[in-house]
């Protein structure tokens, strides 16, 4: 199978010239996180101003706000069904929130900052990292979620671990019981028997500096990782094998996989603090499309005035939205075009 550049061409045209994307404004500093729910109707969007957001993603409407934190939100998950909501913030809690109401119904309380909250593929259980600081390990917790009554948790986790080495900075749930996937602050991914807190397997050399973001692919037997390290890489989840490298020349803050259509999506740019000495398009604040086979960057998304941060695609893949530096969260529809290109040329692939 060739790669044929007029197909870049073709899908480099449609994204730069025809995409009107709907910018959100609901947030006063970076954002950190965004995510949209199972559903794809909401999305949810986190800030170092102590907000979270929650807006119809087919609009833009701003939905409400969850508010009750009180410092940086780092990190934000939604259960299956969109009943629930948990957010990490730098004020050292883990936050159980009601969709529908905006009402923290639970909040746990640890030494240190949590940077990364997910649920497992049912919503029944939450896992936790704690940031090492102060003299307190790094830690990753899991805890039941109480379904029957949601502000009756158990303050106790289920399982607890402080992993060897190097501090994890992301994780998730994988489809094998008790057993998560975390990335590392080294460019380490491994994997977890959060039972026993034993290191099942590893990857020492995932990537040569830290991973910034972990996400699962649609049925979760791969992930994509993004890393500083100026690569993205997809990972089988059973036995981290990497299956695929996107090398760019920019640290890359966040990483998304396009379900339906074979690509992915990075997003990232040169350090904020570094921003103000460099042109938009030296820094590279632009989403990128790669052909996920190929490993070629087939497009570039322009919009944002800094880093972006996060990135996620809707899960019918009918739309992605970035959340930068900038305080912007930018949501684009794709139009027919993108369904149509033929990103393998004539031959159909069913996903």
């Amino acid at each position: 199978m060739t790669w044929d550049p007029a197909i870049s061409r073709q899908f480099n045209l449609h994204i730069n010239t025809k995409m009107r994307p709907i910018l959100l404004q609901g947030h006063e500093r970076s954002l950190t996180q965004i995510k949209f729910n199972a559903d794809g109707d909401l999305l949810f969007t986190c800030s170092k101003d102590a907000v979270i957001n929650v807006w119809y993603s087919h609009n833009g409407e701003r939905l409400g706000t969850y508010e009750g934190n009180n410092g940086s939100v780092w990190t934000v998950d939604v259960d299956p069904q969109s009943k629930y909501m948990v957010s990490g913030a730098a004020d050292n809690t883990l936050r159980l929130w009601e969709v529908a109401t905006g009402k923290c119904l639970f909040t746990w309380e640890f030494p240190t900052a949590v940077k990364r909250v997910a649920f497992n593929e049912a919503g029944t259980q939450v896992v936790c990292i704690t940031e090492q600081r102060m003299g307190h390990q790094c830690a990753i917790r899991v805890f039941n979620i109480n379904l029957d009554e949601p502000t009756k948790q158990s303050k106790e986790p289920l399982y607890m671990f402080n992993p060897i080495g190097s501090k994890a900075t992301v994780c998730a749930f994988t489809l094998t019981p008790n057993v998560i996937i975390t990335g590392h602050e080294s460019g380490k991914v491994a994997l977890f028997n959060v039972k026993s807190g034993e290191e099942v397997d590893s990857n020492e050399r995932a990537h040569g500096d830290v991973v910034t973001d972990l996400q699962m692919s649609k049925d979760w037997t791969y992930c994509i990782t993004s890393s500083k390290d100026k690569a993205a890489r997809i990972h089988d989840t059973k036995n981290l094998m990497v299956i695929k490298t996107f090398n760019t020349e920019t640290p890359l803050n966040s990483a998304a996989l396009a379900p339906n259509r074979p690509f992915v999506l990075l997003g990232g740019g040169q350090e904020a603090m570094n921003v103000t000495t460099t042109s938009a398009r030296q820094g590279k604040f632009e989403t990128r499309f790669w052909h996920k086979v190929f490993e070629e960057e087939v497009g570039r998304v322009k919009g944002h005035f800094g880093p972006i941060n996060t990135i996620a695609v809707h899960p019918a893949g009918t739309s992605y939205a970035s959340g930068g530096e900038d305080g912007f969260v930018r949501v684009h529809h794709f139009d027919d075009s993108y369904f149509k290109a033929k990103p393998y040329g004539d031959l159909e692939i069913i996903d």
